[in-house]
């Protein structure tokens, strides 16, 4: 169990550690299961909206530019207004961005709710780092994080076979229905369960703020990392929001009624992951071992197992999404890392910092695989070709490795890791 600090003042009147995990727990279900859940619905928005591979790349990546466009302000205003009142507002857009979603019959119209969606959930993991920086002592953290993280898991748990059995009784228009009515609720319990945190100085000003993100991004710390976890959690998330369905049918040769089976199999080992890993992480930083160095390890895998994918390594198609589900979270213990090398007052730019990168980086990523698949032939029954996913991987795992070549190229030379 999460206990909070005896030491702080603002503990008590916080009332318990469940009455504000819950509330982002439940926002960041919520937002992960709008990113993956098209993964489930592909085939069925192409056939709805006659699109081709390249078009549902960028449907379904539009999530990210928008998430990432809002991140740099985003963290600005987490520090200067805090993250109860910063996401249950924006929860009003996604659940805006879902009806819109719903009721398009165009591309277009289908592109402008999912931006809004994107930008709408995307401050329910910032908001919930922030908070817990605030309320939680900085040696739980990764503990913390994990099971914040766990809660995107279920979220994308749910957009496997439970959306799959959704489908048996409504279509996915009311499937985003009824999304847009739980993005209203969550709003709602944030604002009314999350405790306001006590004002100790006057709010930074808008030029200090910038002042504190020009001070991130000229980090040796910061850029040592951020390309190497820019690229990996780019990589987990492009794959897992869409690619992995088709991949599953076109590659694995699963037939639909499994795909979904296999990606809640995989949705499992994330979950699994994040609050592994997350105890693990901690119970190393204790004998010494750094939060950066557990986060790298696990990347390092995380490539192996995208090795796999891309050299079609004879390894039956659930344990590898159980694999890469399970190593594919070890790039979010980078955030961790990089908050215990700022100040506090920075912990809000500094995970959007890095998240912004994530997010443009995973647009460009499922956009471009999209676009790499649309250079074969399209069958007549609208399967894509295999080379065309493994011209896509090989990309992806080429950057990832020299991301990692970096990180070891800029190691400090008077500090350990």
């Amino acid at each position: 169990m999460i206990m909070f600090s005896p030491s702080r003042p603002d503990v008590d009147r916080a009332g318990s550690t469940l009455k504000i995990f819950i509330p982002f727990a439940l926002g960041y279900f919520l937002s992960y299961l709008f990113r993956v859940v098209n993964a489930v619905i592909a085939p069925d928005l192409v056939a709805d909206l006659n699109i081709d591979p390249s078009e549902l790349g960028l449907l379904t990546s539009t999530y990210f530019i928008a998430f990432a466009s809002s991140q740099l302000p985003l963290g600005m205003l987490l520090d200067r207004f805090g993250p109860r009142l910063v996401e249950s507002i924006l929860l009003l857009f996604a659940g805006a961005g879902a009806i819109i979603f719903a009721t398009s019959d165009t591309l277009i119209g289908v592109i402008m709710g999912r931006a809004l969606i994107g930008f709408g959930v995307s401050a329910c993991l910032m908001a919930a780092f922030k908070s817990y920086v605030i309320w939680f002592p900085a040696r739980t953290l990764s503990r913390i994080n994990g099971f914040q993280m766990a809660a995107g898991g279920l979220g994308a748990l749910a957009a496997t076979t439970p959306v799959e059995m959704a489908l048996q009784f409504t279509d996915w228009r009311g499937l985003f229905w009824i999304l847009a009515l739980f993005s209203f609720a969550a709003a709602l319990a944030i604002f009314i369960m999350i405790p306001e945190q006590k004002k100790q100085t006057e709010p930074e000003k808008p030029g200090a703020q910038m002042a504190g993100v020009i001070q991130i991004f000229k980090s040796r710390d910061f850029w040592r990392i951020a390309p190497l976890t820019t690229l990996s959690q780019a990589g987990y998330i492009a794959f897992q929001g869409l690619w992995a369905g088709p991949w599953l049918r076109d590659v694995a040769l699963v037939p639909r009624s499994q795909v979904a089976t296999i990606l809640s199999w995989s949705a499992l080992a994330m979950i699994t992951g994040f609050i592994f890993l997350g105890f693990l992480t901690e119970k190393l930083a204790r004998r010494g071992v750094p939060v950066l160095t557990t986060a790298v390890t696990g990347m390092v895998f995380f490539i192996g197992v995208q090795a796999m994918i891309t050299f079609a390594v004879p390894v039956s198609a659930p344990i590898i999404l159980v694999l890469f589900g399970f190593f594919g979270t070890s790039g979010i213990l980078s955030y961790t890392a990089l908050t215990l090398n700022f100040p506090k007052s920075l912990s809000g730019r500094v995970t959007t910092s890095i998240n912004m990168m994530v997010f443009v980086a995973a647009f460009g990523v499922q956009w471009a695989m999209g676009a790499i698949i649309n250079c074969w032939e399209v069958t007549g029954s609208g399967n894509y070709a295999p080379e065309g996913y493994k011209a896509g991987f090989m990309a992806i795992l080429g950057c990832q490795m020299l991301a990692l070549i970096w990180f070891w190229i800029a190691s400090p030379r008077k500090k350990p890791l």
